[in-house]
Order: C-alpha cells, then structure tokens, then sequence
C-alpha cells in the first residue's frame, strides 16, 4: 500500500452514462450495475482524464492509502478487453462542431479561393489522435499522415506538400501519453487496411 492520489465515485451523482469508461486508457473503470466503479486500485493512475469527462461532477481526485499503480497489469487488462469496449474507441468526436466522418470542401468561385489562399486538404474530422474512432471509415485504405501537432504551424505549405490525398492523425509526443498514442495506433492498424504510413515531426 502507498499514499497517492487516486479518483474516487460518488455512486449517489454517477447515471451510468459511460464517458468515464471512454476517458479512461487503463481500463480502470467499468459500468457495474448501471454505476461506474473503480476495477482495481492497481489499474487507476491518478492523472484523472475521467473527471472532466464525467457531465454528473461524481468523480474526484483526492489522496489517500492504496495499491501502488502497476502499469504493465493496467497494459495487460486494457490489452485483454475486446476491441469495443476498450477505453480509446469512441462513437462519435468529442468536438461538437463537426461530427466523426470526410470533409467534402464545398466549389467555391476562383475569386473567393484567390481571396482565401491555397484550399485545405483536410479530409477527415476529428484530428486529434484521442478522439479518432479506431474504426472510422475514412481510416479504411488510408494513405495515412500523422503529424505532431506543432507541424502546421512551424511548416507553411504543410497541406499541399504532406497532406494532400492523406487521413490526418495528430498529437503531441513531448507533451501526451506515449503508451496511449502506441494502444491507439495499434488498434487503427488492426481494424482498417492502412495503405500507407507517413510521420512528420519537428
């Protein structure tokens, strides 16, 4: 036993609706019951993403005496559970503006496209390697690109020279979770024929 911090459930505030589940990439927390619950002490490493998940307010982090976090028995659990219920897969994007699918640019007249620069070659939404479904259908037979996220900023002619004709992936490997990014990726590769695979980082 040590004292860490670790989330804890108020069941009286929890509906059940599973987001947590979603947030979580150990797999620490199950729907039990129509409540969410902590599966293991060892599986939950205290860093929270569920919380600000949670619509209800029921999860908390707070400090206290518990099984130390064991990483490799929290790869082996989220590894063993079937792909649609691992944490990482979601139904639709977490971004509400645009929903999970191809972006279709609409024609536009030369004038206008001469007033906004050069079109985007952005083909599919989200982006964002955490939101991206493993089994979205614009990942089936993807000429695949995945960027750091700094890429298009720091690199001016990023959509005409790297993103053109590609499904776009992208994230932070200084900044996020390495072990998250590799889970992810291995389900993408898993579940869809990816034609080909293209990295840029700073």
């Amino acid at each position: 036993m040590t004292r860490r911090t670790i989330i804890r459930i108020d069941e009286e505030k929890c509906d059940g609706c599973g987001e947590c589940v979603i947030a979580c990439a150990e797999g620490a927390i199950e729907i039990v019951d129509g409540k969410a619950r902590l599966v293991s002490e060892a599986y939950c490493d205290g860093l929270g993403a569920c919380i600000g998940e949670c619509p209800r307010g029921a999860i908390t982090a707070e400090e206290r005496e518990v099984q130390a976090f064991d990483r490799a028995a929290a790869q082996r659990h989220a590894a063993a559970k079937p792909a649609h219920e691992m944490p990482v897969e979601r139904a639709s994007s977490d971004c509400p503006s645009v929903p999970v699918g191809k972006l279709r640019r609409e024609s536009a007249s030369q004038e206008a496209d001469a007033a906004e620069g050069p079109p985007s070659e952005l083909r599919n939404w989200p982006v964002q390697i955490h939101l991206v479904p493993p089994h979205a259908t614009y990942l089936q037979g993807a000429r695949l690109l995945i960027a750091a996220d700094c890429v298009p900023f720091a690199f001016g002619d990023f959509h005409r020279r790297f993103l053109r004709g590609r499904a776009l992936l992208v994230g932070c490997p200084k900044l996020d979770d390495a072990w998250f990014y590799r889970t992810k990726l291995a389900q993408i590769f898993g579940q869809n024929d990816i034609e080909s695979i293209e990295v840029v980082h700073m």
